[in-house]
């Protein structure tokens, strides 16, 4: 019998809906899945919208970097692929999930230098208690400080810490896990394509739970689920449903 992880919607379930918007969210938020994962950046005056790059030429019809404009600009900026919708604060974010059972899972992204926002942190945490809503909520990210910032806080469903493909090749598995120590992160993920037996086996027996990401075909899907891992996130939830069934 598969193991039977928790499914996140990647980004809302961009295979499906315009990436990081109101409406993946809304419509993921409807889905017999667990979480539903959004990525962070700070605006210019200190406020947590929902992004996934530093700049919004990917994926809005403007430009520039998300941190030059205030948060009342952004507002001004439109998502492709949707009827016009801006960018999602967080609190907005927030307020879809708050009355479903899909909980949040919210990566704090580092900045466009690749250096963590000032306040990021305690700005995400006043959100989720604004909404009441830290108790179900996993925050994760490839920064192992910022990670470590947020389980010190503590409240929290769960925090990970995220591991680029270079990053876990050049650490390897015993480094991995001793950071995964030295900090006390409960979680480490991955992209599914460097998750083995053998590396499943090195962190279980280390007491780490695993995610990844990346599962977004019926390949990777079982594959993941085989391996038993704890949560994986995907571009496609429905698919990733009906295969685990239920």
């Amino acid at each position: 019998m598969p193991h039977r992880p928790l499914i996140a919607a990647h980004r809302g379930g961009l295979f499906l809906w315009p990436e990081n918007s109101a409406r993946a969210f809304r419509e993921s938020a409807r889905l017999a899945l667990e979480q539903s994962e959004c990525d962070v950046h700070l605006s210019a005056d200190g406020q947590v919208v929902v992004m996934h790059d530093a700049t919004l030429d990917r994926t809005t019809d403007a430009a520039g970097l998300v941190a030059a404009r205030t948060m009342a600009e952004l507002r001004g900026v439109r998502v492709r692929g949707t009827a016009g919708e801006p960018p999602p604060t967080l609190a907005e974010y927030l307020a879809i999930l708050a009355p479903t059972p899909v909980a949040p899972r919210i990566e704090i992204k580092a900045d466009a230098a690749r250096r963590p926002y000032p306040g990021i942190v305690p700005a995400t945490l006043a959100a989720l208690d604004a909404a009441g809503q830290r108790g179900r909520t996993w925050i994760i990210g490839f920064q192992a400080e910022t990670m470590a910032e947020a389980l010190r806080e503590g409240g929290l469903a769960g925090v990970a810490w995220l591991l680029e493909k270079p990053h876990l090749a050049d650490l390897g598995a015993e480094g991995a896990i001793a950071v995964a120590r030295a900090y006390g992160f409960p979680e480490l993920g991955m992209h599914e394509s460097v998750l083995d037996a053998e590396l499943m086996g090195r962190l279980r027996a280390a007491g780490l739970g695993v995610g990844v990401w990346g599962a977004n075909h019926e390949g990777s899907i079982r594959r993941m689920m085989g391996l038993g891992v704890d949560v994986f996130a995907t571009d496609d939830p429905p698919l990733a449903i009906a295969l685990r069934g239920g």
